[in-house]
C-alpha cells in the first residue's frame, strides 16, 4: 500500500532520517524528517494555474509547533494551539528566506508550504530539522525549485565550533547561535545571534556550517533519485523585447530620475517615467505590442538594470553616495518628559523614536513554549505605521516583519545587558518608525541602545548596526553601507550587522540570487566593521555611557537574599503577611523560589521600610546589640517590648532603670518609644531586653560605666538568678478538692 523511500545519514554525532511515501500522500510533495527523537513533517503544494495580475511570488510557509510533540497540554482557556506564536512566526520566515530565491523566475503558482512539529525531544531544535524537511519536500515534489538546500545551526563553545548543538548547550555554554543555509555552491541565509565575536570567528562559523549541510543536500538528492515526481512543465516568461522597448524609451529620463536625492521626488520622477512608458507602448486607442503587465514587469527589470550598472560603472548611488560612506546621523536622548529613557536616531531619511521602560518582576512575560513555560525579561517590540514611508495603510497588531525585525534588533542588544542579579529590571523597548527609507531594524538597534543608556541601564558597551547592499553582475560587484529602501529592493543582498566596538552581537542575511561567495562576505563584514565604528561615534555624540542615575520616574528595585526555609514566613498563612507588607509600605515585592527577594518601588522610603520590615521576619537580633523599640505591654513584673520587626521581648522590672524600680508603670507606658540592648535569651527561648544599661537619648551602651560606678561604691556585681525548672521543684500533697458539685 506505500511506497515508502528513506535516507539515513549520521549528521552531527545524531542520526537524520528522512522519508516519504507514508504520510501526506496527496500533497505535491511531502517528508518526515527525524533528527534524534524530533520529528517534523513538511508539506508542500502547488496550484496549477498561475496567478493573474501579479509581478511577485506567491509564497506561504506556515510552520506550526503542536504541543502533544513535547508531551504538554496548551495553556489558555481553550486548550488547543491558537494564533502562531513568536517563535512560529520567526521560523516560518527563517524557512522561507532561503528557499524563495531559488523558484525559477516568473513562477507564479499559488505555493504553501506548512512545516508541522509533530515530536521534539527538547535536544535538537525543530527549526533546523523543519528547513532540511522543506528543502526535501520542494526537492520531491516537480515545482521548478532550483534546490536542494541545507541549513545547520553553529555554536561556539570553548574556542570551538560545535555543529548542531543541543538547546540546552546553546542557551548555556556556546557564545554564538548562528543558522546558516544555502546551496553546495553558495550561502543564501544567515540568521545569528553573538557575545562580541570577531568578523573572522563570525565568517569561520558561516563557512564552517556551509561545509557541514552538505551531507544532507548529498541525502536528499539521493532520496530524490528514488522518489521524486516529474518537473512541472513550465517556461519563464520572455521579456527581453519588452525590456528592450522600455529602455529605448525611459533609460535616460529613469536615469536623471534616480539622481534624485530626496525619496518622495525621486518616487514621483519615477512614477513619470512608468507613465511615460505605459502610454507609449500600450496605448488605449491603438494597437498593444506588450500587454500591460508584461510592460510593468519589464519596466521593474529595467529600473533595476539603471540603478545597477550606474553603481557598477561609476561606484556612485542613487543618493550622490560612494559604496561606504553612511548618511548623516542625528542622535537626541532624554526626549520624552516621562518616560524612563527615550531616544530619537535619524539616518538620513529613516527615524526611530525609541523609548525603553523598567519593570519589576510582575512584568516579566510568561511565554508557553514546547520547552515549557519560562520568563522573560528582556522585551523589544518594533512597530511600523504606513506614515513612515508617506502611505496609508491599514493598522493592526503586529505581522511577520514587525515581529522579524523586533527579534533581530533584540538579538543584537540582548548580549550587552547587565545581568538580572546585577540590574533586577525588566526592560522594555519599543521602536516607533517615524521615518524609512532603508533599514529601519538597524535604526531600532542604535536608538535602543540610546534609550536604555538614558534610562540608566548599565549595558556593557553601546550597540551600533548597519545595512549592507550589493550589486552583483557576473563577476563584478560593489558592497554598498547603509542602503536605502531602493537599494534593498533593486539590490541581491540584504545584510545586517550590529555590534559593539568590541564585536559583533547579531548578522543576519538575505540573499535575493542563488548565493554568495566566502569572498564577498569578507568584503562586506570588514565594510560593515568600518561603518559601525562611524555610527558608534556618531551616537557618542548624544550619550557615550548609562547615566549613573535611573530616571526620576523609574522603579527603585532592592534585592536582597533570605534562606529558602525563611520563605514561607515572609509570605505567611495565605499571604497574609506579605500583602500586609505591601499594603502598609506601598513597594512591590517578588519573591523567587531562590529566596532572592525584589522590592519595588519610585519611593526610596517605601523600599527601605520593607526591606527592614522582612528583614526584621528573616533575621535574628544580635547580643549586645542596641535597637529601637515600642513598649506594647505592661506586666507587674515588666514591659514588653517590640524591637525588631515582629519580635518582641521582656524588659523584667529589674532591668528598667538603674535605681530600684517600685512600678513599671512609673517609669514606661504603652506606645512608648525606647532603645533597648538585646541580652539574649533564657532556657526557654524567651528573650531578654534591657532599658538601664542603655541612655535613652543617644543610646549609648551604659553597660561598662555601670559596671564601674558599682565597683566604685564596694558593690558586688548582681548575679543572674537561675530559672529553677519547673519539673524539678517539690510542690507538696495535692489538695484534696472535695466532691465535683454539678
Amino acid at each position: 500500500m506505500f511506497d515508502v523511500q528513506r535516507e539515513e545519514l549520521i549528521w552531527g554525532d545524531r542520526k537524520l532520517v528522512l522519508e516519504t511515501g507514508k504520510v501526506a500522500r496527496q500533497a505535491d510533495g511531502a517528508v518526515l524528517a527525524t533528527y534524534g527523537e524530533t520529528t517534523v513533517l513538511a508539506t508542500v503544494v502547488a496550484a496549477k494555474e498561475p496567478k493573474v495580475g501579479i509581478d511577485f511570488m506567491p509564497l506561504t510557509v506556515n510552520y506550526q509547533e503542536r504541543a502533544y510533540a513535547a508531551g504538554r497540554i496548551p495553556g489558555g482557556y481553550f486548550k488547543r494551539e491558537g494564533r502562531p506564536s513568536e517563535k512560529e512566526t520567526l521560523v516560518s520566515r527563517l524557512i522561507d528566506r532561503p528557499i524563495r530565491p531559488l523558484f525559477i523566475e516568473g513562477w507564479r503558482n499559488d505555493t504553501q508550504v506548512t512545516v508541522t512539529v509533530l515530536s521534539h525531544d527538547l535536544e535538537n531544535d525543530p527549526d533546523i530539522v523543519a528547513m532540511v524537511a522543506t528543502s526535501a519536500a520542494l526537492t520531491l515534489s516537480g515545482i521548478p525549485f532550483m534546490g536542494p538546500i541545507g541549513a545547520a545551526r553553529v555554536g561556539w563553545v570553548n574556542g570551538a565550533y560545535k555543529l548542531n548543538p543541543a538547546v540546552n548547550e546553546t542557551k548555556e555554554e556556546s557564545t554564538l547561535d548562528l543558522i546558516v543555509a544555502g546551496t553546495q555552491d553558495a550561502v543564501l541565509m544567515v540568521e545569528s545571534e553573538a557575545k562580541e565575536l570577531s568578523e573572522d570567528v563570525m565568517l569561520g562559523a558561516v563557512m564552517f556550517g556551509h561545509k557541514h549541510f552538505q551531507p544532507v543536500i548529498e541525502a536528499i538528492i539521493r532520496l530524490a533519485e528514488k522518489a521524486a515526481k516529474e518537473p512541472r512543465d513550465f517556461s519563464p516568461p520572455e521579456n527581453a523585447e519588452a525590456e528592450k522597448a522600455v529602455l529605448e524609451i525611459g533609460e535616460a529620463e529613469l536615469r536623471e530620475a534616480y539622481k534624485k536625492t530626496v525619496k518622495q521626488e525621486r518616487y514621483a520622477a519615477v512614477d513619470a517615467v512608468k507613465a511615460k512608458v505605459v502610454a507609449a507602448l500600450c496605448p488605449s486607442d491603438g494597437e498593444q505590442k506588450f500587454s500591460p503587465e508584461k510592460v510593468k514587469a519589464a519596466f521593474k527589470e529595467a529600473q533595476s538594470k539603471v540603478v545597477r550598472w550606474n553603481v557598477l560603472d561609476t561606484g556612485s548611488r542613487i543618493d550622490g553616495r560612494d559604496l561606504k560612506t553612511v548618511r548623516p546621523i542625528v542622535s537626541d536622548v532624554g526626549v520624552l518628559p516621562r518616560a524612563h529613557g527615550s531616544a530619537v536616531f535619524t539616518r538620513g531619511e529613516t527615524q526611530a523614536f525609541v523609548v525603553a521602560t523598567l519593570g519589576t518582576g510582575e512584568d516579566e512575560q510568561f511565554i508557553d513554549a514546547l520547552e515549557g513555560t519560562y520568563k522573560e525579561r528582556f522585551l523589544l517590540h518594533y512597530n511600523f505605521p504606513p506614515y513612515s514611508v508617506g502611505e496609508t495603510g491599514r493598522m493592526g497588531s503586529p505581522g511577520r516583519r514587525e515581529i522579524g525585525h523586533g527579534k533581530l534588533a533584540w538579538r543584537a542588544i540582548r548580549p550587552v545587558l547587565p545581568p538580572a542579579h546585577e540590574f533586577p529590571y525588566t526592560i522594555r523597548v519599543v521602536s516607533e518608525i517615524t521615518e524609512s527609507n532603508g533599514s529601519s531594524s538597524m535604526a531600532s538597534v542604535c536608538g535602543g541602545s540610546l534609550s536604555l543608556m538614558d534610562a540608566g541601564v548599565p549595558l556593557r558597551r553601546p550597540v551600533a548596526g548597519i545595512a549592507m547592499g550589493l550589486i552583483l553582475e557576473g563577476e563584478r560587484f560593489a558592497v554598498l553601507s547603509d542602503i536605502l529602501g531602493d537599494e534593498d529592493h533593486l539590490g541581491d543582498m540584504d545584510f545586517k550587522v550590529a555590534g559593539t566596538d568590541e564585536g559583533i552581537t547579531s548578522l543576519q542575511m538575505d540573499i535575493k540570487i542563488a548565493g554568495i561567495t566566502e569572498e564577498i562576505m569578507k568584503v562586506a563584514l570588514a565594510q560593515a566593521k568600518d561603518g559601525r565604528a562611524h555610527i558608534l561615534v556618531e551616537m557618542a555624540k548624544a550619550l557615550t555611557a548609562a547615566r549613573p542615575e535611573l530616571g526620576e520616574y523609574a522603579p527603585r528595585i532592592e534585592t536582597m537574599q533570605i534562606p529558602t526555609d525563611k520563605i514561607r514566613d515572609v509570605i505567611g498563612t495565605g499571604g497574609k503577611i506579605i500583602r500586609e507588607i505591601v499594603e502598609k509600605t506601598g513597594a512591590k515585592i517578588n519573591i523567587e523560589d531562590t529566596g532572592i527577594v525584589k522590592i519595588a518601588s519610585s519611593d526610596g522610603n517605601a523600599i527601605k521600610a520593607a526591606y527592614n520590615w522582612i528583614r526584621s521576619i528573616v533575621a535574628e537580633p544580635e547580643a549586645g546589640t542596641i535597637y529601637d523599640g515600642t513598649i506594647v505591654k505592661i506586666m507587674e513584673f515588666g514591659a514588653f517590648v517590640n524591637f525588631f520587626g515582629a519580635k518582641d521581648g521582656l524588659v523584667h522590672i529589674s532591668e528598667l532603670a538603674p535605681q530600684r524600680v517600685a512600678k513599671v508603670g512609673d517609669v514606661v507606658a504603652e506606645g512608648q518609644k525606647v532603645k533597648v540592648k538585646f541580652l539574649g535569651a533564657d532556657d526557654r527561648g524567651k528573650i531578654r531586653l534591657s532599658m538601664k544599661v542603655v541612655d535613652q537619648e543617644t543610646g549609648e551602651d551604659l553597660t561598662e560605666k555601670l559596671k564601674a560606678e558599682r565597683a566604685a561604691r564596694g558593690e558586688p556585681e548582681p548575679e543572674e538568678r537561675e530559672r529553677e525548672p519547673r519539673g524539678d521543684r517539690d510542690r507538696g500533697p495535692r489538695r484534696e478538692r472535695g466532691p465535683r458539685r454539678d
